[in-house]
C-alpha cells in the first residue's frame, strides 16, 4: 500500500517515514527540531516529524514508540492518525525518569508510524453486557508469574 505523504516545513527528505528492514511493521519518524530539546523529568514536548500522510479511509495511523528511544528514557506517547487527518504529525514525548533529563536531538528517530485497518463501529446503549469468563474483574485479575 502507497500513502501519500508531504514534506511539512521542511524539505530535507530525511523526514520521510522510512522501515530499517524490510518487514518491519513501523516506519520511522525524525524529530523536526532545529536544536536538542532538554526534557527535565516529568516533562511533556510535543515534537513535530516535518511529515504529514493521507491515510486511506479505513485505515488508521498508529504512532508508536521506538524501542531504542524509550531504553533511552523519552517515552513517546501512543497517538492515532485519523484518515481525514492531513496536518503534520506530530510526537508527545515524555520524560519519565525521576532524577535526569533526557535530550531529544535534531532528526532523531524517536518514533514509529504503524498503518493498520479497522471496523466501523456503531456503539449501542443496552441494558445488560451478556456474561463472560471474566466477567467484571479488571487489572490485575489474571494473577502475577
Amino acid at each position: 500500500m502507497k500513502i501519500p505523504t508531504k514534506l511539512m516545513h521542511t524539505t530535507d527528505p530525511i523526514f520521510l517515514p522510512f522501515r530499517k528492514h524490510a518487514n518491519d511493521a513501523g516506519a520511522d519518524l525524525r524529530a523536526r527540531i532545529e536544536q536538542p530539546i532538554r526534557l527535565h523529568p516529568g516533562q511533556l514536548y510535543k515534537i513535530p516529524s516535518g511529515v504529514g500522510v493521507a491515510i486511506p479511509e479505513g485505515y488508521v495511523g498508529l504512532l508508536q514508540p521506538r524501542s531504542g528511544a524509550s531504553s533511552e528514557g523519552k517515552l513517546v506517547i501512543t497517538g492515532t492518525i485519523d484518515s481525514n487527518y492531513r496536518g503534520e504529525m506530530s510526537m508527545n514525548v515524555f520524560n519519565p525518569i525521576d532524577s535526569n533529563y533526557v535530550v531529544v536531538n535534531p532528526k532523531e528517530r524517536i518514533a514509529q508510524i504503524i498503518v493498520v485497518p479497522y471496523l466501523q463501529t456503531e456503539f449501542v446503549q443496552v441494558d445488560e453486557l451478556g456474561e463472560s469468563d471474566r466477567g467484571t474483574a479488571g487489572f490485575g485479575s489474571t494473577g502475577k508469574m
